[in-house]
């Protein structure tokens, strides 16, 4: 058994947006404030993060301070890699270990070389950086990770099976072969960006018709706009086993 904690459940602007008065914006439902999107599991072995975007220091500053023994990166989007830095009072613990694919190590190493350096000055957060491969699973602590691809639109990305758990982000298509890989779920946390289509992002239809295809037993669309519509007006819409995440949302699987 695990556990997830929806950290974040926006897109990359958040919601609010800034400068928008539209009802999302404007809501006073709790549920339809989305920082940018971000999950942490506990899977009773090992406590790993999922993305760790810029909001990450206002996502972490309330909850009990522990040991992160993973982080997973999906890609290397601001939305998604702007808050590392902030994983500094982490390392009171040890080194962080961070996991990605080769472009986006790539991407980071060339973006906040000072956080990769073989010889690190003082205060930099002390994060070891690991390439990982689609299909080729690995350990956090006695827990496996699986990376399977994800299309951002032309993107290359990845989505990370976790025990019955699969999460992921910023999806378009996905090749079956990744569809292959995420039989037996007991829970699916995938993206839907918005009503109306987008060129990189599913929309709310296609991400139903997704959840349909992979059939998990429980559901959460996460990575949302404000264009998603009012969480409680969309959420009545679905059927019983998908819903809409929202931050703070934990989730037992």
């Amino acid at each position: 058994m695990g556990k997830i904690r929806i950290l974040g459940s926006g897109t990359s602007t958040g919601v609010p947006e800034v400068g928008c008065t539209c009802s999302v914006c404007q809501s006073k439902d709790s549920r339809d404030n989305r920082l940018r999107a971000s999950s942490l599991i506990d899977t009773g072995d090992a406590v790993i993060l999922i993305d760790c975007g810029p909001d990450f220091r206002e996502q972490m500053v309330k909850l009990p301070f522990r040991q992160i023994h993973g982080v997973l990166i999906t890609h290397e989007h601001y939305d998604h890699v702007g808050g590392l830095d902030d994983l500094r009072p982490f390392c009171r613990f040890g080194e962080v270990p961070v996991y990605a694919e080769n472009t986006t190590a790539y991407g980071l190493r060339t973006r906040m070389p000072y956080c990769f350096l073989e010889h690190k000055y003082p205060g930099v957060p002390a994060i070891e950086l690991s390439e990982v491969e689609v299909g080729m699973p690995f350990m956090i602590n006695h827990t496996e990770v699986l990376p399977f691809r994800v299309m951002h639109g032309c993107l290359p990305i990845l989505g990370y099976r976790i025990g019955r758990m699969a999460y992921i982000t910023d999806m378009l298509t996905m090749p079956q072969e990744s569809y292959d890989l995420l039989q037996d779920l007991d829970l699916l946390i995938i993206n839907a960006l918005r009503i109306e289509p987008h060129f990189t992002h599913q929309t709310l239809a296609q991400a139903l018709e997704n959840a349909s295809r992979i059939g998990a037993r429980e559901t959460y669309f996460i990575h949302m706009s404000h264009q998603m519509g009012l969480h409680a007006e969309i959420e009545q819409r679905l059927p019983a086993h998908i819903h809409l995440a929202y931050d703070g949302k934990e989730i037992v699987y």
